[in-house]
Protein backbone atom coordinates (compact mmCIF):
# COMPACT_ATOMS: atom_id res chain seq x y z
CA UNK A 1 0.00 0.00 0.00
CA UNK A 2 1.38 3.45 -0.80
CA UNK A 3 2.21 5.92 1.97
CA UNK A 4 -0.48 8.42 0.87
CA UNK A 5 -2.96 6.24 0.92
CA UNK A 6 -2.24 5.00 4.60
CA UNK A 7 -2.51 8.51 5.69
CA UNK A 8 -6.06 9.20 4.08
CA UNK A 9 -7.10 5.98 5.52
CA UNK A 10 -5.52 7.14 9.06
CA UNK A 11 -7.05 10.74 8.48
CA UNK A 12 -10.74 9.37 7.42
CA UNK A 13 -10.48 7.33 10.83
CA UNK A 14 -9.78 10.07 12.96
CA UNK A 15 -12.65 12.36 10.87
CA UNK A 16 -16.29 11.89 10.43
CA UNK A 17 -17.19 12.07 6.92
CA UNK A 18 -20.88 11.56 4.89
CA UNK A 19 -20.69 8.38 5.10
CA UNK A 20 -19.53 7.39 8.89
CA UNK A 21 -21.80 10.32 9.46
CA UNK A 22 -24.55 8.21 7.85
CA UNK A 23 -23.88 4.77 9.30
CA UNK A 24 -23.81 6.55 12.85
CA UNK A 25 -27.68 8.04 12.16
CA UNK A 26 -28.54 4.48 10.99
CA UNK A 27 -26.97 2.31 13.75
CA UNK A 28 -29.15 4.87 15.43
CA UNK A 29 -32.58 4.73 13.63
CA UNK A 30 -32.41 0.59 14.45
CA UNK A 31 -31.04 0.35 18.12
CA UNK A 32 -32.86 3.61 19.43
CA UNK A 33 -35.98 2.85 17.25
CA UNK A 34 -36.10 6.75 15.97
CA UNK A 35 -36.96 8.75 12.94
CA UNK A 36 -33.55 10.04 11.32
CA UNK A 37 -34.48 13.88 12.59
CA UNK A 38 -34.54 13.02 16.21
CA UNK A 39 -31.70 10.07 15.23
CA UNK A 40 -29.51 13.55 14.06
CA UNK A 41 -30.66 15.29 17.10
CA UNK A 42 -29.10 12.14 19.51
CA UNK A 43 -26.19 11.96 18.17
CA UNK A 44 -25.18 15.41 17.60
CA UNK A 45 -26.42 16.09 22.04
CA UNK A 46 -24.61 12.46 22.30
CA UNK A 47 -21.29 13.89 20.41
CA UNK A 48 -21.81 17.49 21.56
CA UNK A 49 -21.98 18.84 18.37
CA UNK A 50 -24.36 21.71 17.07
CA UNK A 51 -27.74 20.54 14.76
CA UNK A 52 -26.17 23.44 12.63
CA UNK A 53 -23.06 22.50 12.33
CA UNK A 54 -23.86 19.01 11.02
CA UNK A 55 -25.19 19.76 7.69
CA UNK A 56 -22.11 19.20 5.23
CA UNK A 57 -22.09 15.92 6.51
CA UNK A 58 -25.46 15.07 5.57
CA UNK A 59 -25.23 13.17 2.17
CA UNK A 60 -28.11 13.05 -1.06
CA UNK A 61 -29.62 9.33 0.58
CA UNK A 62 -30.03 10.90 4.17
CA UNK A 63 -31.85 14.39 2.85
CA UNK A 64 -33.72 12.15 1.02
CA UNK A 65 -34.59 10.17 4.21
CA UNK A 66 -34.95 13.09 5.98
CA UNK A 67 -37.14 14.51 4.51
CA UNK A 68 -39.49 11.55 4.10
CA UNK A 69 -39.32 12.05 7.90
CA UNK A 70 -39.93 15.84 7.52
CA UNK A 71 -43.36 14.89 5.05
CA UNK A 72 -44.65 11.76 7.34
CA UNK A 73 -44.39 14.25 10.34
CA UNK A 74 -46.28 16.87 8.80
CA UNK A 75 -43.61 19.01 9.10
CA UNK A 76 -43.83 19.56 5.08
CA UNK A 77 -46.21 19.05 2.60
CA UNK A 78 -46.18 15.90 0.45
CA UNK A 79 -46.65 17.36 -2.61
CA UNK A 80 -44.01 20.30 -1.88
CA UNK A 81 -41.09 20.70 -3.95
CA UNK A 82 -39.52 22.34 -0.68
CA UNK A 83 -36.03 22.03 0.37
CA UNK A 84 -34.54 21.09 3.57
CA UNK A 85 -32.87 24.07 4.93
CA UNK A 86 -30.07 21.81 5.30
Amino acid sequence: MKPNKELEKEIEKKFLTPSKFAIEIEKIVIEENLNYIDSIIHYCEINEFDVESITKLISKPLKEKLKWDAIRLNFMKRTSNAKLPI
